[in-house]
């Protein structure tokens, strides 16, 4: 929801100023300093608190061509605009998206709906790395069958131009054709101004915070994709960009700038995201995770129904689960399937955050009608598989 300054001001006498940019940051006499743009006037302002909520930046390899018309990155509102127009300007046949991510793959099939041909080159051996490998290759199959051609373990070396316009991507292996070409090779946090303020930085150059949102300056608070998180399993520091990690951030930072008292409880980087017809979600740790923590762990993968088999419209779902061998406690979980999949991974997180084991999620009460899931719904099928394994 967008609202303008006027709207801020008349609803919660929040003074809103557009076209100001803080340049620099001195926590010790607690000022920033500000640039009015239009105007290029500037001046010190002072403030008891500080809150830096300044995002994440998208990743851009300094290859060549990299600044080319037809190179694009999307993460704001804006730039998707942006990528609209340009779309439109130069009316490309072919699309080359770069990196195998959410955003990646959200505009791979973006690009299909245009009838464009599109390619995907991921450096990696799988797209979604924030899938385990077996799970993952259930998308690289949806996305070939729907006419996606993919490039794994390819790594991107540059761009081939003409009078400064995109023509070709060029890879470690091949050159492509393309009049776009999409980066999707993740973000960073945005924190160079805080970093050239000595404020300290944490995991992935993520701000420093504690559980109320607090940085290690007096009066200086980190919130949003610049700032880093604590893994609700692990309780080790834990950066990752999602709008809804943010919106938690926001509220324990303000609840606590304006006297309260407020904790961030922990993430699991819970996700979900739509390629085509496929539903993906994933949450909790993965088994490559578990591996480097050095812990013993059990997991199972089940294929089921969406909706009870008879019923129209009833499609296939893969569900994976992991657990602590010694405990049973669920300790990750991953969904891919068609439509109806995503959002049971819900309940998986809801299990990791109760500390249920793969016996009592098993015993869950869910819902059940034939348009919503079989009798037993396919997360309680995968629990009590898992459950079998545990202490064997």
């Amino acid at each position: 929801m967008a609202r303008s300054p006027e709207t801020f001001k008349a609803a919660q006498n929040i003074d809103v100023r557009i076209r100001h940019e803080v340049v620099a940051v001195d926590p010790k006499a607690r000022r920033v300093r500000v640039v009015q743009l239009d105007s290029s006037r500037e001046w010190w302002e002072p403030y008891d608190d500080l809150l830096i909520a300044t995002g994440a930046r998208p990743i851009v390899p300094k290859v060549p061509g990299h600044d080319a018309q037809g190179v694009l990155g999307v993460h704001t509102l804006e730039s998707g605009l942006r990528a609209r127009k340009a779309l439109e300007r130069l009316k490309p046949r072919h699309a080359v998206v770069v990196g195998g991510g959410y955003i990646g793959l959200e505009m791979a099939e973006a690009f299909l709906i245009l009838g464009l041909d599109v390619r995907l080159i991921e450096k990696a051996p799988q797209v979604m790395a924030t899938l385990d490998p077996d799970m993952a290759a259930f998308v690289a199959d949806a996305l070939r069958a729907k006419g996606v051609t993919l490039h794994l373990e390819e790594s991107l070396e540059g761009f081939e131009t003409k009078g400064g316009v995109l023509t070709a991507v060029v890879t470690d292996k091949g050159t492509y054709p393309a009049g776009i070409a999409l980066l999707g090779l993740g973000v960073r946090p945005n924190t160079d101004l805080a970093a050239e303020a000595g404020i300290p930085l944490g995991v992935r150059g993520a701000l420093r915070v504690d559980r109320r949102m607090a940085t290690p300056i007096e009066g200086v608070w980190g919130a949003g994709d610049c700032a880093e998180s604590f893994h609700l399993i692990t309780g080790k520091p834990f950066y990752v960009a999602l709008g809804t990690v943010a919106n938690r951030h926001g509220r324990v930072a303000g609840t606590n700038i304006a006297g309260g008292r407020a904790m961030m409880s922990g993430v699991l980087g819970t996700a979900v995201t739509k390629i085509c017809s496929l539903e993906v979600a994933r949450t909790g740790l993965q088994e490559r995770e578990l591996q480097e923590l050095g812990w013993d762990y059990v997991s199972e993968t089940i294929e089921s129904r969406t909706k009870a088999g008879y019923f129209p419209g009833s499609g296939p779902i893969h569900v994976k689960l992991l657990a602590e061998k010694r405990t049973g406690k669920i300790l990750g979980g991953q969904i891919v399937g068609e439509t109806g999949s995503a959002k049971r991974i819900d309940v998986v997180a809801a299990a990791i955050a109760g500390g249920l084991t793969a016996e009592a999620m098993s015993n869950l009460d869910l819902g059940y009608a034939p348009p919503f899931s079989p009798l037993w719904d396919p997360v309680i099928i995968a629990a009590r598989v898992l459950s079998k394994k545990i202490g064997a």
